[in-house]
């Protein structure tokens, strides 16, 4: 039996998966539970629609990440920071701050999250970090840390 997921369900498959299982675990425990949709070809068609507008979004956010790669890729962004004697900084610098950075310095608003700092940054100087901008597109950049 095929069945259509509306959730996802645990070692079965994820939300809107077209997946084959057995009458009696789609028909009883799936469909009964509200978990998944019986499979129809009207439903399979539908399925085949979302399943190519997903892939025509995917695909634009791919392209736009790539060309997003090409304008960070390799660049510097410069963060001041107070820092004391021998350039240690009072506290560290964050990734949050590295995205307010290159938001100003190069009006790309990229999510914290996806900025990867390899170790804390708590001296002056350079440190070399990656930004997650879609899944399999990362740019590399350069982090100047300065003092104010």
């Amino acid at each position: 039996m095929k069945v259509i997921l509306k959730q996802d369900v645990a070692k079965v498959g994820k939300k809107g998966e077209l997946i084959e299982v057995s009458d009696g675990y789609g028909r009883n425990f799936l469909v009964g539970r509200g978990l998944a949709d019986e499979a129809t070809p009207g439903k399979i068609r539908e399925y085949q629609e979302n399943q190519k507008t997903q892939k025509a979004k995917d695909d634009k956010r791919q392209k736009a990440a790539l060309e997003l790669k090409k304008t960070l890729g390799g660049k510097v962004v410069t963060v001041k920071a107070s820092a004391g004697e021998g350039g240690k900084l009072f506290g560290s610098v964050t990734s949050a701050q590295v995205a307010e950075a290159l938001a100003a310095q190069f009006g790309s608003s990229v999510d914290k999250k996806d900025i990867k700092l390899d170790d804390s940054v708590k001296q002056t100087g350079s440190y070399a970090f990656r930004i997650k901008l879609y899944p399999g597109v990362e740019a590399e950049m350069t982090l100047k840390v300065e003092t104010e």
